[in-house]
């Protein structure tokens, strides 16, 4: 009985689901049906034997399946010298590439040689071969036999070509394995026949896992045999003992290390500058030193310098100078903060005696960052401390010194780690108290604070955007005009930074934040009484000059670590027995000062017009207010001495006058520190006149050319140079001017 045929074609995509015609290449094959298999799907496997080629001449129906009037291609059978060379050729070819095969088909090699005609062997090869659907379509529509056999003799040496390469790429890769590749491919064999048979995840696992960690780390050669010391050892241990524990926790930390990774730097100038303006307003001076250091390290391949240190009040941007710095280089940040730390191994890690020992920061930074060259913040170092425990300080040298830092040994890893990587960043408030070791491996960049036409732009451009942002607002729901925002930093902040300025800005969003969550419709303007219905009547009065002051004092300018502050000096006498009271929270150094004042007018009491023994009769008390802000350090000596002199003389000191500097007992003043913040405060506070010591004069270059431009700065070496500027009855002053005049007291 006669089996039934059927025509197949190929269709233009594959993925079609239900193909029409048109979806349908036109040549395709006469094809027997030999067995037909019902799946359990409901759909049929169908085995076919191919018969001959043909043609579709005309699409009859589409239902219930395709119907079409189809025309069968003959073949002629052609035998010549061309033909039997070509055919010869082809079943060489094929028996090479079923050598080369990973997985031949075995049906091929049996028949290969029991086919005699030549179509028929190129129809047979072609339709095994791993090419495309197309080429062997194209292979079917190639009726022309000289060409057919051509075609699929270039396949089948094309094929070899590629099996050829392919196994030398093999054996080039398999002879470059390593013994600890070679052992990690093992035991990823081992740990699947364990799983196989059902053993489980045990502590055999945990030592493969870390061994496969281990080799994809590529450690150095020290630390990889530490660790495989380690691990050796874990193989003999009872792994619920606290031993196996320890050497367990040891191992991950040796493997979790980025011993070979690195983020690739962008060192692009005009890049960090674009950064740096786009996240800070102001601090020109601190970001040209940036892009310098950046320069440098761009031209420089060991890729060292100097380790910054950004010093300055709270909130003035120098944790953010380091993210800006990060992001810039594209690097990873990471904040290590420093503050209250007393113990040395908060930095070089604790000794592997105990289960709970761990590594230092910089190590534990380095594996949360996972890189080795990422950008480290070290905030606030001048806030370590030193106990029985360690210096941490003294720590920090080791990792900070670019000639050690490239074997920096952790006490709990106990190999050295590359820290030569690592852009160190530091960030303090006060220089002086950074341990002077420490501060020599660093560079100080100064950030004085902002001026308030500053903490205008840097609310208008960072802050509002900001917060409205983080509040889920725009500025359709909450506006904020300029005036506003210079209520705000008159009346409700005082520092040298903004971060008290973002807070009430954000009290501002929460306060409409709530009512746009109740769902009302706000669109408000933050003016002056709403801020005060929001944030509560001001909380600072705005520094400004006394418009007159009694004799005894005087007005003094102070830093502290918020910025510059005015002081208010006050003296005051009564009938006593010459006993001196110092009040106002005075460190050490102030109250010398003060002594020093005193003494300076005793010695030379009678050109003052003051008797031998004035001091005899009365009672001393200097008093210096704002108690809450710590004063200490040489600065308050000169307005100290003002305030003194006004008192015992009756004379009033002019208010518009603010003094900085320290005194000797030979008459002599000295030079202060924070001469920009101090006259930063001054103009704010309404200050016209400003008198600092001579040494000091290099110093105003720093101070801003505005500033300078509204102040009157008066530049004086000698105690006796002061008088004449700060007094306001200049003929009372005269009767002991004269004896000053010219020469030393």
């Amino acid at each position: 009985m006669d089996r039934p045929t059927i025509g197949v074609l190929t269709q233009h995509q594959p993925e079609t689901e239900d193909p029409k015609f048109d979806a349908l290449f036109r040549i395709g094959t006469i094809a027997r049906i030999l067995k037909t298999i019902r799946l359990s799907s409901g759909n049929f496997s169908v085995v076919l034997q191919g018969i001959a080629r043909m043609q579709v001449i005309e699409p009859l129906s589409s239902e219930p399946c395709l119907y079409a009037r189809v025309e069968r291609i003959y073949e002629k059978n052609i035998r010549d010298e061309e033909i039997n060379a070509l055919t010869a050729l082809i079943r060489e070819s094929a028996r090479e590439l079923i050598v080369l095969l990973p997985q031949p088909p075995q049906e091929v090699g049996a028949v290969l040689d029991n086919v005699q005609d030549a179509g028929a062997l190129a129809d047979l090869i072609a339709s095994n071969l791993p090419i495309s659907t197309e080429q062997k379509q194209q292979i079917l529509e190639t009726l022309d036999l000289r060409e057919r056999l051509r075609t699929v003799l270039e396949l089948i040496k094309r094929q070899s070509a590629i099996h050829r390469v392919k196994q030398e790429v093999a054996t080039i890769v398999q002879e470059g394995i390593t013994g600890s590749q070679r052992e990690l491919l093992l035991r990823q064999q081992l740990r699947a026949i364990r799983r196989e048979l059902g053993d489980g995840e045990g502590e055999d696992d945990e030592i493969d896992a870390l061994q496969e960690k281990l080799t994809k780390a590529e450690p150095p050669l020290e630390v990889e045999k530490a660790a495989k010391r380690e691990l050796s050892r874990m193989n003999s241990m009872n792994p619920h003992g606290s031993e196996y524990q320890v050497a367990y926790e040891y191992v991950s930390w040796l493997v979790s290390i980025p011993w070979k990774r690195l983020t690739p730097d962008r060192l692009e100038v005009f890049e960090v500058q674009r950064v740096l303006d786009e996240d800070h307003h102001g601090i020109e001076k601190a970001k040209q030193r940036i892009v310098e250091y950046m320069a440098v390290r761009k031209l420089r391949r060991d890729k060292r310098g100097p380790i910054l240190c950004f010093i300055g009040p709270p909130g003035v941007g120098k944790s953010s100078l380091g993210r800006s710095i990060g992001r810039a280089l594209g690097r990873k940040h990471l904040v290590i903060s420093l503050g209250g730390v007393q113990d040395e191994a908060e930095i070089r890690g604790h000794r592997r005696t105990y289960v709970g020992a761990l590594p230092g920061r910089l190590v534990a930074g380095l594996r949360k960052a996972d890189v080795r060259n990422p950008v480290f913040v070290l905030d606030e170092v001048d806030k370590m401390g030193v106990s029985f425990s360690g210096d941490p300080a003294a720590a920090l040298l080791e990792a900070l010194d670019p000639e050690q830092n490239h074997a920096f040994v952790d006490h709990y890893l106990d190999v050295p780690v590359d820290l030569s990587q690592v852009l160190f960043i530091a960030t303090a408030n006060q220089q002086d108290k950074i341990p002077f070791v420490l501060l020599d491996r660093m560079e100080v960049i100064e950030l004085p604070g902002y001026m308030r036409n500053e903490k205008l732009e840097i609310a208008r451009q960072f802050l509002i955007p900001r917060q409205l942002s983080e509040h889920g607002m725009t500025p359709d729901h909450l506006e904020i005009p300029d005036d506003s925002v210079e209520y705000l930093i008159d009346e409700y902040t005082d520092e040298a930074g903004v971060r008290q300025l973002e807070k009430y800005v954000a009290n501002l969003c929460r306060s409409v934040a709530v009512r746009l969550a109740d769902g009302d419709s706000v669109q408000i303007q933050a003016d002056r009484s709403y801020i005060e219905q929001v944030n509560g009547p001001p909380k600072q009065q705005m520094e400004v000059a006394e418009t007159k002051l009694a004799p005894g004092f005087s007005t003094s300018l102070t830093w502290t670590p918020s910025g510059g502050e005015l002081l208010l000096v006050e003296c005051s006498k009564m009938p006593g027995k010459g006993v001196v009271s110092l009040t106002g929270q005075l460190g050490n150094v102030l109250k010398e000062s003060a002594a020093t004042a005193l003494d300076f007018i005793r010695a030379r009491a009678d050109k003052f017009g003051l008797d031998q023994d004035f001091l005899s009769k009365i009672d001393v008390h200097v008093h210096v207010p704002k108690g809450g802000v710590p004063k200490d350090g040489p600065a308050v000596g000169l307005s100290v001495f003002v305030s003194l002199l006004s008192m015992l003389t009756r004379l009033e000191v002019r208010p518009d006058v603010a003094v900085t500097g320290e005194i000797t007992l030979s008459g002599a003043v000295l030079r202060v520190d924070g001469l920009k913040q101090k006259c930063l405060v001054a103009h704010r506070s309404k200050i016209k006149d400003v008198i600092i010591p001579k040494q000091n004069q290099p110093d105003l270059e720093e101070v801003p050319k505005q500033i300078r431009e509204d102040l009157r700065v008066h530049i004086i070496s000698r105690i006796e140079e002061v008088l004449p500027l700060v007094f306001v009855d200049r003929e009372a002053f005269q009767s002991f001017a004269t004896v000053t005049s010219g020469k030393s007291i």
